[in-house]
């Protein structure tokens, strides 16, 4: 019997004084928000924001040409030949599938670019992460979006994007 309450004694303690290896709580943070509001995140869209105003500037002057090209050929309809009419009317036909074309593959070109910034802001994000959570001890990372409604004690998002700050200043995008 002696046995048995020194064994409980001792349990007891040990079971009191123990601390939790881990946090009792997952955390969770706002991905969309970081690769948006990082400083390289910034920088990478601002840049890509850029390339595409400018492409589209581009395309727009051209299809302006196209119009005015447009309004020459059917003002001389009458003026020419049919057979130069027809000539005329393929070139433009040609000109307007290739600024087509050139429209996608800027959007292609662009959405590329966004992809590839995202992958490589992921890519050192989660290292920070992984870090962040033996620092702390946590056990669990959820991303805001999945969640209903949450303490916001529990948000890291601002830590996260401090210490990705530090680490990445801005993307190498070709």
């Amino acid at each position: 019997m002696n046995y048995f309450k020194n064994f409980l004694f001792i349990s007891f303690i040990f079971f009191a004084l123990s601390k939790p290896v881990f946090a009792e709580l997952p955390v969770y943070l706002d991905f969309k928000f970081i690769l948006n509001n990082s400083t390289a995140g910034k920088k990478a869209q601002d840049l890509l924001k850029k390339r595409l105003d400018n492409g589209i500037k581009s395309l727009n002057s051209k299809e302006k040409s196209i119009q005015e090209e447009e309004r020459k050929i059917i003002q001389q309809k009458k003026v020419i030949t049919q057979e130069e009419y027809v000539k005329k009317v393929n070139e433009l036909r040609k000109k307007v599938s290739s600024l087509q074309k050139e429209r996608n593959k800027l959007l292609e070109n662009v959405a590329k670019d966004r992809r590839k910034a995202k992958n490589e802001l992921l890519k050192n994000l989660n290292p920070i992460i992984e870090a962040y959570m033996q620092e702390k001890k946590i056990r669990l990372v959820i991303d805001k979006k999945n969640i209903i409604l949450a303490d916001e004690k529990l948000d890291i998002t601002k830590e996260i994007i401090k210490r990705l700050n530090s680490k990445l200043q801005s993307i190498k995008l070709n």
